[in-house]
């Protein structure tokens, strides 16, 4: 059974300015819990009679609630089996040294739905870190984590100053972003390391920003009459994630 304080708790968590004090976030559903939970240990675990996992620690906190207590605390339209408290992971600064892989780099991506599938995206093509300006949605949102579809496992996210992260760059470094004026990423050369910047759902890439791209791809259109006028930029991050990891595939 389940407390009204617990209630409260966990519908706290909703927001940003809670989990920032608190410190974690709500996952929910068998798939997302457990793909959590073989990295994180979880603070707590609740969960109808139907759901069983062979990597709950024992030193987890299980409160076995009915169907009913579930979609009382659920964020989800259709609450799954089970809903844990994961604690926020501590960003691992140490990986803006490494200069010898392709990570992204956000620039104030709004959209919870969007976020998410991006580091999903990222996940799939075998990219392990996403910086994120300040400005960009909480990847701990309940919205983003379950867009990822326990992908935030395996995916760092470090949220950071972009301007800052590209001064710790060699020169030579390599930053693609995709604007309207590039060049079609069909015909540029494309590296196996670098950092690749997606811009805002609306205004694209920030000028600041804009000014430290070295490389500037542009994903043609192929309509040659009147067609959308953009791509959604989780569509984006996974057209231009193919094509870098097409190049390079062994």
């Amino acid at each position: 059974m389940i407390s009204k304080n617990q209630i409260k708790y966990i519908r706290q968590l909703e927001l940003k300015k809670f989990r920032k004090r608190e410190n974690c976030f709500v996952a929910e559903g068998p798939k997302v819990v457990g793909d959590l939970m073989k990295r994180y240990q979880p603070k707590a675990v609740f969960a109808t009679d139907d759901w069983h996992s062979d990597n709950l620690p024992d030193t987890t906190a299980l409160t076995t609630i009915t169907v009913d207590e579930l979609r009382r605390i659920s964020f989800l339209q259709n609450p799954q089996q089970v809903l844990a408290i994961f604690p926020i992971p501590e960003p691992n600064y140490s990986l803006f040294t490494n200069h010898y892989s392709l990570s992204l780099a956000l620039d104030g991506i709004q959209d919870p739905g969007n976020l998410g599938t991006i580091i999903r995206i990222a996940d799939w093509f075998g990219i392990d870190t996403i910086y994120c300006s300040e400005d960009t949605a909480d990847a701990y949102n309940p919205k983003v984590v379950q867009a990822t579809m326990g992908s935030l496992a395996h995916v760092h996210i470090i949220y950071c100053d972009l301007l800052q992260l590209f001064q710790t760059l060699p020169p030579s470094y390599p930053v693609y972003g995709t604007l309207l004026d590039g060049s079609d990423i069909y015909r540029q050369t494309l590296s196996q390391e670098g950092i690749i910047v997606m811009g805002n759902e609306g205004n694209g890439i920030s000028e600041s920003v804009r000014q430290r791209v070295t490389h500037r791809l542009l994903i043609p259109n192929f309509h040659h009459g009147e067609s959308a006028e953009s791509l959604n930029v989780a569509i984006a991050t996974a057209i231009t994630c193919s094509e870098f990891r097409r190049r390079h595939t062994t």
